[in-house]
């Protein structure tokens, strides 16, 4: 799930995202690792999100067994719905 709001892009702030994985996900090792998968994912992605904007990424449980590829699948659409209903290009 993906959560997005728009801050003063006058500014030129460059995007800030922020990491939400519960203990519903798993254990402290399981959870890291999916913040860390999510992590590189979104890393790749910061070019093509707009500045202004602040992102926040929440993990729900099936992210646990979600391979990498998974991961990157689920979340380019949902970075893409997010930042277009914002009037953002990616």
């Amino acid at each position: 799930m993906v959560h997005a709001t728009q801050t003063d892009a006058r500014a030129g702030q460059p995007p800030r995202v922020g990491f939400v994985v519960s203990k519903a996900v798993g254990g402290a090792v399981v959870r890291n690792r999916t913040k860390r998968r999510l992590r590189a994912l979104v890393a790749d992605r910061l070019p093509g999100i707009p500045t202004g904007l602040d992102l926040v990424v929440r993990a729900n449980p099936p992210a646990a067994e979600a391979t990498y590829r998974e991961l990157a699948g689920a979340l380019d659409p949902l970075l893409h719905k997010v930042i277009g209903r914002l009037g953002g290009v990616t």
